[in-house]
């Protein structure tokens, strides 16, 4: 189980670390296929408000990153579960608010870590 949990837990962190890409670097090429229901005059418009997002992105991608460090297993698991419950929260109210895709790609990986990190 441990090594199930810090498979999800790097990949949790790898994709909001591609989130962080381009939400920050890449929102006017990237952003725009990614998010194709958006006129695409949008983007120049809001690539401030989306590299912020991406800033965000980077601090979840930090803690996951940052619990798989911890040599203290307790602390390392409570370290691990804010911040996939940091990933489930923001991909719950995702999928209520912008997709219901955001609930698959992002919120449902951060439930499986976070069932695998509880069962450790």
């Amino acid at each position: 189980m441990e090594l199930a949990s810090k498979i999800l837990i790097i990949l949790v962190a790898g994709l909001h670390l591609y989130f962080l890409y381009f939400e920050m670097f890449a929102w006017e090429t990237i952003g725009k296929r990614i998010f194709r229901q958006f006129p695409a005059d949008l983007f120049p418009k809001t690539k401030a408000l989306a590299a912020n997002q991406g800033l965000y992105n980077g601090f979840l991608v930090a803690g996951l990153i940052w619990s798989l460090l911890i040599s203290d297993p307790v602390w390392a698991d409570q370290v691990a579960l804010f911040f996939l419950s940091c990933v489930l929260v923001a991909g719950v109210y995702g999928a209520f608010t912008a997709s219901k895709k955001i609930f698959w790609v992002q919120a449902l990986p951060a439930l499986i870590g976070i069932g695998l990190t509880l069962l450790r």
